[in-house]
């Protein structure tokens, strides 16, 4: 079977595959925190909303040290499903690809080195003051620009950019940001949790909305309105960094259907997406309880690459992993992109390669 997935314009991103074979890339992650994380029922990003606060910098350490310093153990959901950081770090030790962090606005922050732009963590949507709260409109301008710039500088030192992000109830920010944008979404977000919470989100979302005094579209050209209001901090510093690099080399989003929101900011912020490419894991596109080419096909026809793993026959001792194939957690911190990246650099690493890899690590993890 082959270990890439093409999920969207297939003349298109079978050319990218060749383009992009052997090529260098930098694997960047944005992370962040954001009140509406711990909503009951939003997030299975930790075993209590609570905590949500640290996973975002555990996500990044286990990145770097193959384990966690700012909690103990890692970050799991209530079932003990391992944070997808696992297979991110595998694609990119096996690869060899550089790692940098940054911090779009973080409670908790991460014993690993990371770059500052000025964010603030994030309140809950329900305020409809989601990331603007006591700050002003220009200091969220300025937080994006700095992003920007860091895109620029960033594509100075790579052939391609591959953008994770860590942070969670992201799939609740990211839907009320594309309904305010205008985009069909709601039932179409996906979940880190096997059963999506879709009616427990678009009530999130209603109420957020009404608190914002604002429709479904009314922000389709105003994007950091919509984010300010409605949106999340990792929100702002993506886009910002995806459309400072993309004039100069491809930028693959990484991740789930956040990334149709970060591609529908993008194009309402600059009215163009070349050069951007979406890279994700075959259970975000075999999900039936979300839709992320819909979402994508409404925004821009652009590359969906889905990395191939495949947990299914893995021991019973790495049962933590076998969930994933039960729809549990899915994608996150950019781990389908970092596997197609891990898988385009070197020849030798395929899906088998990268997944005796994760069990590797997945071992030392829990013993």
């Amino acid at each position: 079977m082959e270990d890439i997935l093409i999920a969207n314009n297939k003349k298109k991103s079978s050319e990218l595959i060749e383009e992009l074979r052997g090529l260098t890339p930098i694997f960047e992650c944005t992370i962040a925190t954001t009140q509406t994380a711990k909503i009951q029922g939003i997030s299975a990003a930790g075993a209590y909303p609570e905590i949500t606060d640290y996973t975002p910098p555990a996500d990044v350490e286990l990145l770097f040290y193959g384990k966690c310093k700012c909690i103990s153990g890692v970050p799991v959901t209530p079932d003990g499903i391992p944070t997808p950081a696992l297979i991110t770090r595998s694609a990119l030790e096996l690869a060899e690809i550089s790692t940098f962090v940054v911090n779009a606005g973080l409670n908790i922050k991460p014993y690993v080195p990371f770059m500052e732009v000025g964010g603030k963590s994030g309140e809950s949507i329900v305020t409809g003051k989601a990331v603007s709260s006591d700050r002003e409109a220009s200091e969220i301008k300025e937080v994006f620009e700095r992003s920007v710039l860091l895109g620029k500088e960033l594509a100075k030192t790579a052939d391609y950019l591959v953008m994770g992000e860590s942070i969670p109830g992201g799939t609740t920010t990211a839907l009320a940001v594309l309904l305010a944008l205008g985009i069909d979404a709601e039932g179409k977000v996906s979940s880190s949790m096997p059963n999506n919470p879709h009616d427990i989100k678009i009530d999130t979302v209603n109420k957020a909305m009404k608190s914002a005094q604002i429709t479904k579209g009314a922000l389709k050209d105003s994007p950091l309105s919509a984010i300010s209001k409605v949106g999340d901090p990792m929100q702002v510093v993506h886009t910002g960094i995806a459309i400072g690099a993309k004039d100069k080399i491809p930028v693959m989003l990484a991740g789930g259907t956040q990334m149709a929101a970060i591609l529908a900011l993008i194009d309402a912020t600059v009215s163009n997406t070349d050069n951007i490419f979406i890279g994700t894991t075959k259970w975000i596109i075999e999900d039936k309880t979300s839709d992320l080419k819909g979402l994508v096909n409404q925004i821009a026809d652009i590359p969906i690459l889905a990395a191939n793993l495949d947990f299914s026959a893995i021991s019973t001792s790495n049962q933590g992993l076998q969930k994933y194939e039960e729809g549990t957690v899915k994608e996150g911190v950019g781990a389908g992109g970092a596997s197609i990246a891990a898988m385009l650099r070197k020849g030798e690493i395929n899906k088998e390669v990268l997944l005796k890899r994760i069990k590797q690590n997945y071992e030392k993890l829990i013993n």
